[in-house]
């Protein structure tokens, strides 16, 4: 499982032109699902994000999580993250998960998440989205298990 995260000051996604999700100040979770994830793989890299430091502390180094600053989370289902660009000019596929484990695992995220205290916005699974942020810093990281 991959997970894209971005720190944002603010981060929306839309369907067909309707707000689906959006935050302010925290983190744009992109989320990607392969074959081989479990529940287990679901559950460290939903810890690993809860508790990555990438927000200032009082001496601008990156020493605080998204909980201890009271951000929040979009989570959004990329399965394009876990495409296989190393031969020719068209991404494979081939390690994404089939949709039905992709989004038992993608729901299984959220869900682990909203057993937090950090407020969650998603996207809709599988779902053609526009997704608009303002990436604080830069600060972005690709996470993976």
């Amino acid at each position: 499982m991959k997970g894209l995260i971005q720190r944002v000051k603010h981060a929306k996604v839309e369907v067909n032109g309707e707000l689906v999700g959006e935050i302010q100040h925290g983190l744009l979770v992109l989320l990607g699902v392969e074959l081989h994830d479990t529940q287990q793989s679901t559950e460290k890299l939903c810890k690993k994000i809860l508790n990555y430091r990438v927000f200032a502390d009082e001496f601008g180094k990156m020493n605080l999580n998204v909980q201890q600053v009271q951000g929040q989370l979009l989570i959004v289902s990329q399965f394009t993250l876990v495409a296989d660009t190393q031969s020719g000019n068209r991404p494979s596929f081939s390690s994404a998960a089939p949709a039905a484990l992709g989004k038992k695992m993608y729901d299984y995220f959220v869900s682990l998440v909203k057993r937090s205290p950090i407020v969650c916005q998603t996207g809709v699974y599988a779902a053609d989205m526009q997704v608009s942020l303002q990436n604080d810093g830069p600060v972005t990281f690709m996470l993976q298990v």
